[in-house]
């Protein structure tokens, strides 16, 4: 089952490692359209989910009968957690969380988990998730979306939490997400689970703390795309036709291309450091500087003018404007990857944005991927919402095999070792705003849940490997990290 499914795109890779989705929920038809083309065997649910979860339950119990889920997948919209928003309040305050109805959406996920008992439970979000206050819907005291869903389930399920770079999973951005994964307590696979001190998390495969790798670059991602050069300036240039409008890009005004024009190629830099005029070419100019020092135009900067006729340099973050480094994984894919004034969307070599066939293959989603005439009927931005909010399928294939292995006990991947930096930084952001909020220090939970003798805490771990473990990666073929 999928609950806040959008496009369907992370659940394409829960599906390749060997799952099968019944039911599928989200808010937006226009979305679920798009999803349901990708899982043509799933029932779809349209519609809020502070609504219609019931309904979602009789779709599955009509198609599963009392059978348990293996597996609940839910991604609440991240929009009021994410530091991206302006204008929410102190992140410790509970009253401005809670002013945002999206923030408790978990509550949804708790009443579909107790109702239908299924042996996983996955939930993604940013990492504010772990730590963003709102008001419990009880006790109305302040607490954390993810501390409030690791206490309503604690009963039967143990949480294990994950704060990661996707981008060491071989996902060639970074993407900071935070991962709740629930297993059941009477799974045989969560005892030995425990008992070999591992998580249900994929090892990394591109990270240099593991030893396995480095992160993929935007140069090579790009160069393995294969995908004709595009150019902002016509329409003509915008555009490669033979892929059905998905590789193509905004056009700019003159003056907009030329800014973007004047930021050297590969370097990384933005439009704020342009020391250029369109008339005068490259000049002497302060940070500061709106007008060229020779003939009083704008400089090829962020500029607008102001009310009074004047010109200003635009309100926003220096991370704006700026070419995407060609050295690093690309930045993050975000809903807004088709405005220029956004964080690092331009192209690092070309004079353009990335088109929404790269952002979508940057965030792993398949070549196959099907999205029916959603380009023509809901446009550019539409689409580029959808994939920004995906959860790369690269990594949900991954995760996956780790959970298959969980329920199958045949472990085709290795699981990330519990004293990995990613769990353990995210058990202390949890401990964390849970002590803020005179509340149990959710560790407590894990600890109750763990068998008798000696193995791995997520309070105090141990970066040695055990023989255990060593067993358990013995179990793994040597073509898969």
């Amino acid at each position: 089952m999928s609950l806040f499914s959008n496009c369907g795109a992370g659940d394409v890779g829960y599906r390749e490692a060997g799952f099968r989705f019944d039911v599928m929920a989200e808010l937006d038809p226009r979305r679920l359209e798009v999803c349901l083309l990708n899982h043509p065997g799933a029932l779809g649910v349209p519609g809020d989910l502070r609504r219609t979860w019931q309904k979602v339950i009789r779709r599955y119990r009509e198609r599963a009968g009392k059978a348990r889920p293996a597996l609940l997948c839910a991604c609440p919209p991240c929009q009021g957690m994410s530091s991206a928003r302006s204008g929410k309040g102190s992140h410790d305050d509970a009253d401005a969380g809670s002013k945002d109805e999206r923030n408790l959406l978990v509550t949804i996920v708790a009443k579909v988990a107790l109702r239908l008992m299924p042996s996983l439970i996955v939930v993604e979000n940013v990492p504010a998730f772990l730590t963003r206050k709102v008001r419990h819907p009880k006790d109305e005291k302040p607490v954390s979306a993810a501390n409030y869903l690791i206490t309503s389930l604690a009963k039967d399920y143990v949480a294990f939490p994950m704060v990661a770079d996707l981008c060491d999973f071989g996902v060639p951005q970074s993407r900071n997400r935070a991962f709740l994964t629930f297993v059941r307590k009477d799974l045989p696979g969560l005892k030995e689970l425990l008992r070999l001190g591992r998580v249900p998390f994929p090892r990394a495969t591109h990270a240099v703390d593991v030893g396995t790798g480095r992160p993929i670059t935007l140069a090579e991602a790009l160069v393995s795309f294969g995908l004709p050069s595009l150019d902002a300036a016509a329409s003509e240039s915008a555009v490669a036709a033979e892929y059905s409008g998905f590789h193509s890009v905004p056009v700019w005004d003159e003056r907009t291309y030329a800014m973007v024009a004047a930021i050297p190629s590969a370097s990384g830099r933005s439009a704020w450091e342009n020391d250029a005029c369109r008339h005068c070419g490259p000049v002497e100019a302060s940070p500061e500087s709106v007008l060229c020092p020779i003939c009083s135009s704008p400089l090829l900067r962020p500029i607008v003018k102001d009310a009074g006729g004047g010109y200003r340099l635009v309100k926003g973050f220096k991370s704006s404007y700026r070419r995407m480094r060609v050295d690093k994984p690309a930045a993050t894919v975000t809903t807004a990857s088709g405005h220029l004034g956004s964080d690092n969307t331009i192209h690092p070599t070309q004079n353009r944005l990335l088109s929404p066939l790269e952002c979508s293959l940057l965030q792993t989603f398949p070549a196959d991927f099907k999205w029916g005439d959603a380009l023509k009927r809901l446009g550019h931005t539409n689409v580029r919402e959808m994939i920004g909010e995906a959860v790369p399928p690269a990594f949900t294939r991954m995760h996956g095999q780790v959970l298959y292995g969980i329920l199958k006990r045949e472990w085709g991947r290795a699981p990330m070792a519990m004293s990995d930096e990613r769990c353990v930084k995210a058990w202390a952001k949890l401990a964390d705003a849970a002590k803020k909020d005179g509340r149990a220090d959710p560790r407590d939970y894990f600890e109750h849940a763990k068998p008798s003798g000696r193995q791995a805490s997520p309070a105090h771990v141990s970066k040695r490997s055990s023989t255990g473990r060593l067993a358990l990666e013995n179990k793994v073929s040597q073509s898969t990290p």
